[in-house]
């Protein structure tokens, strides 16, 4: 499984806000950048939706910036990726994936002439069970952790990233 750089890139944000020392002034789109040396009109989508979210707080004007707007223990990594990721789908048979209870359900797709060729086993394969209880467990493990686990270590984090 492979993370999209979306997802890795509002990780990477969360994290950055949240090792931020509480005397410091707001972060701005250009500092996260420059540590990350990312994209910046990339990651200005990425904040904008965080923003949205709820998981940041966007202060605009002359001395404006970002900044968490939850505590990080209240910030679920699984929920996140819920959010960032497209979809979940392992292999050309989960077409798409969907959050349904909490839980991902991949949709297989029966008629489509594209799941047909892609894989000839398709109609009775079981390997894709296994990817699914897979992925599965892979969200089980993300929803295990906060950002408050990952940034345990913030004065270090902080130190690189300056």
């Amino acid at each position: 499984m492979r993370l999209t750089n979306y997802s890795d890139y509002a990780l990477r944000t969360l994290m950055y806000l949240a090792v931020m020392p509480a005397d410091a002034e707001l972060a701005t789109i250009q500092d996260i950048a420059d540590s990350y040396q990312i994209s910046k009109s990339h990651l200005t989508k990425i904040i904008h939706q965080l923003a949205q979210l709820g998981y940041i707080e966007s202060i605009r004007g002359k001395n404006g910036g970002i900044r968490l707007a939850r505590r990080p223990e209240q910030i679920n990594l699984g929920e996140v990726l819920r959010y960032t990721e497209p979809d979940f789908a392992l292999v050309p048979c989960f077409v798409e994936a969907r959050q349904a209870n909490d839980k991902l359900e991949p949709r297989i797709e029966k008629d489509s002439r594209a799941a047909q060729v892609s894989c000839m086993i398709q109609p009775s394969c079981l390997l894709k069970n296994v990817f699914y209880e897979a992925t599965q467990a892979f969200i089980a493990v993300m929803d295990s952790y906060t950002l408050a686990d990952i940034t345990q270590n913030g004065n270090r984090l902080w130190a690189l990233l300056r």
